[in-house]
């Protein structure tokens, strides 16, 4: 059984895992709009990630006897200036999301609740990768700068990303 500490922590993550899914469409949008599949097609990819790992959450909660308790999402942006201010952007939130799963590590570290700390272990790594694939993106759009070509070039790059769903147990 899980605490009720952890209990509302992991609902908290839940929460921020969705919103993290509607800042990933609404910028899948905003690319789309602007005529850029490729980069809607690979936040598209990450809107849909996002609802996995709340769902593997979601999952988790239940299995330990905890109640998922769904919270209004909160209002997030719908324009970015540059393809660069939105995978800026997607760092800075990335990085926010390991600093929520680090804490939530730690709680479960606190709570000599080992089984969640395995659970946990798995965001520990994908947030990793999220981080660097988000860096990778800056980096090539810092090095393309306003290269029409290359832009173009790296949003056919992008728009090859396919979903691969995650084990949601």
């Amino acid at each position: 059984m899980l605490s009720k500490k952890l209990e509302n922590a992991l609902n908290e993550q839940i929460n921020a895992e969705f919103w993290s899914a509607y800042l990933y469409l609404s910028m899948s949008a905003d690319f789309a709009v602007k005529g850029q599949p490729g980069f809607a097609n690979w936040m598209h990819i990450q809107f849909r990630e996002e609802q996995d790992h709340a769902m593997k959450l979601f999952n988790y909660l239940i299995s330990r006897g905890g109640r998922p308790e769904l919270k209004p999402i909160a209002e997030v942006n719908t324009q970015w200036e540059s393809p660069l201010k939105a995978f800026e952007d997607t760092l800075a939130h990335e990085m926010k999301v390991m600093a929520l799963i680090n804490d939530l590590y730690s709680l479960a570290t606190e709570e000599k609740d080992y089984a969640t700390q395995s659970m946990l272990k798995w965001f520990v790594d994908e947030q990793v990768e999220e981080e660097a694939a988000a860096q990778g993106i800056i980096d090539a759009l810092r090095m393309i700068k306003d290269n029409g070509f290359g832009i173009y070039t790296l949003d056919k790059e992008l728009g090859t990303r396919v979903y691969t769903p995650i084990a949601a147990e």
